[in-house]
């Protein structure tokens, strides 16, 4: 069976091609669990940190800034020295905490509790998805990777193509629109960011069983939190378009 995800983190020849000369020790589920829910921690503790700095702080757009590339650059790093991921993994979480505390309090300032309400629906659907997964509701089938790894591609070609139009002056109202079609076009790149963490479930799930190596318990944490960091900006997205239809 071929492995695939949406999640660039972990790709059919992650696993396969992981150094296996750091001991005999191997990855299991439950400490790939553990990491990830310590990274989250880390997450959570600078986005707290930079969110109490308040949007009136000339660090925050520094912060912010700092953030964005340095986990950029971090997660690059991470992808191509897997072996590095014990350390890169917190350092990335710690950056996307500094990007994301800053961004949700922009968010939270033009539309109040939004940042909390995207928090608590990232989170229930994290765990109604994995509870769903391990109680096996969810079948990871041939065809439903590759719908979802398809319409990942896809997203990320909208997004591309409305990054450089933008550099012209060109909006894409599909992306940004407040209407109807951009509400649908919301919630499906919600749906997509979701079902990636069922695929990234299964990733991890069968790395573990074929034995890789222990420092890939990170590396799999890793790839869990780059997803939740996108689903997470994807709901602040959607509930920032629902809300502005309500003024």
């Amino acid at each position: 069976m071929t492995w695939r995800s949406g999640n660039p983190a972990l790709q059919p020849q992650t696993f396969t091609r992981a150094d296996t000369s750091f001991g005999a020790d191997r990855m299991t589920v439950t400490g790939t669990v553990n990491k990830t829910a310590l990274s989250l921690l880390v997450l959570l503790a600078c986005g707290c940190w930079a969110w109490s700095r308040g949007l009136e702080s000339p660090a925050l757009g520094g912060l912010m800034m700092a953030g964005v590339i340095g986990g950029l650059v971090l997660a690059v790093v991470t992808v191509f020295k897997q072996a590095w991921a014990p350390y890169t993994t917190p350092l990335y979480a710690a950056c996307e905490g500094l990007a994301l505390g800053g961004i949700s309090l922009v968010f939270n300032r033009q539309y109040p509790g939004i940042a909390s309400q995207a928090v608590l629906l990232t989170v229930a659907t994290l765990g109604v998805l994995l509870v769903g997964y391990r109680a096996g509701l969810i079948q990871v089938s041939s065809r439903f990777r590759l719908g979802v790894v398809a319409a990942t591609g896809g997203i990320a070609l909208v997004y591309f193509a409305s990054f450089i139009l933008g550099m012209f002056g060109v909006a894409v109202p599909l992306v940004n629109s407040n209407g109807t079609f951009g509400i649908l076009f919301s919630v499906f790149v919600v749906a997509i960011a979701a079902l990636n963490l069922v695929l990234d479930f299964d990733f991890i799930d069968q790395a573990a069983r074929r034995g890789a190596p222990k420092y890939m318990e990170w590396y799999g944490a890793f790839g869990l939190l780059v997803t939740l960091v996108w689903l997470y900006l994807e709901m602040l997205r959607l509930l920032a378009k629902l809300q502005s239809r309500e003024r």
